[in-house]
């Protein structure tokens, strides 16, 4: 399995550790062990990841979903895995007049517009989709890299970005399109984002032939129902009530559960305990109606809720 290293690195990391997978030499090494029998692991940046994947480098791997796209990789998408969220956007100077894709396009009728981006293929797609742009040209923007250019609008230039790319305008590019959680950095570099293109977070990507390979699926769906098992688990509690028998049908009523609440007798007559998984958001909604209907609570935060049902879907192209 390859993971990624930079930005969604240490979010890896903890993901893995609450997962049950603990990493060694990580901070040493690009190829940490683990106590993971079986499985090894390589630290690479998410660029690269899904072509490895999909050329069968990696059975597995983790990468941001904006990447998976821009290689346009040839993968099973087997989780979100909810962490790593940016958006994907447009972002022009803050004293430009510049609002959208279809001002760059009128701009680009009187100057060469440049728009710096480490997403060429994405940008490249999304720009030829504008119904705008595709009213003035009937190509798409042209592409520039320092070892080649692939032929196209040569008044709409979309260049590589190695990084930095919110220092590229005003000098060097009109805008950008790059990836952003907050837009603090954006505003650092006297940048706005104008426009959103997508929306992105980590996702665990698989070999769609290690699927086929019955040895390597059995592997990846352990490692997909731990996953998602801590994907479930961070958007949920474990609750346990002791509950008079008056009260135990309406509280039934109003706590949701898998399959539906446990329920038990305690020593005491007349006294019940319940435990379920709650939503963290239903929690708090419902806990003026518990506090009334309950005689004590007991809330964990789970590191895990394994969800059996389904697994074998991961084997499915």
């Amino acid at each position: 399995m390859a993971i990624p290293k930079g930005s969604l690195e240490e979010d890896t990391f903890s993901f893995l550790r609450q997962s049950g997978i603990n990493l060694y030499g990580a901070s040493r090494s690009y190829r940490p062990s683990t106590n993971y029998r079986g499985l090894s692991i390589k630290i690479l940046r998410p660029q690269e990841i899904p072509v490895l994947v999909q050329e069968g480098t990696y059975d597995l791997g983790i990468s941001g979903r904006d990447w998976v796209r821009e290689n346009k990789a040839d993968v099973k998408v087997l989780l979100d895995l909810e962490y790593g969220k940016v958006k994907l956007v447009l972002a022009t100077p803050i004293k430009s007049e510049i609002e959208s894709i279809e001002d760059l396009v009128e701009l680009s009728l009187e100057r060469p517009v440049r728009v710096s981006t480490e997403y060429l293929n994405l940008s490249r797609d999304w720009i030829f989709s504008n119904k705008r742009y595709r009213e003035v040209y009937r190509e798409p923007p042209m592409l520039l890299t320092p070892w080649y250019r692939v032929e196209g609008n040569e008044r709409f230039k979309l260049i590589l970005s190695f990084g930095a790319t919110e220092a590229k305008p005003p000098e060097d590019a009109d805008a950008i399109i790059d990836n952003t959680a907050t837009g603090t950095t954006l505003a650092r570099n006297g940048l706005r984002p104008v426009q959103v293109i997508c929306e992105s977070s980590a996702v665990l990507i698989a070999n769609k032939g290690s699927l086929r390979n019955p040895e390597k699926l059995e592997v990846i769906k352990d490692i997909y129902t731990l996953f998602r098992g801590v994907v479930f688990a961070r958007k949920n509690v474990h609750i346990f009530l002791n509950v008079k028998e008056d009260n135990l049908s309406e509280v039934i009523k109003i706590l949701p559960a898998l399959k539906g609440p446990t329920i038990s007798r305690l020593s005491k007559t007349g006294w019940y305990a319940v435990n379920t998984v709650l939503e963290k958001d239903r929690l708090l909604e419902l806990l003026p109606k518990l506090r009334r209907l309950a005689q004590g609570l007991v809330v964990i935060d789970p590191r895990q809720v394994l969800l059996l049902e389904d697994v074998d879907s991961v084997g499915e192209l």
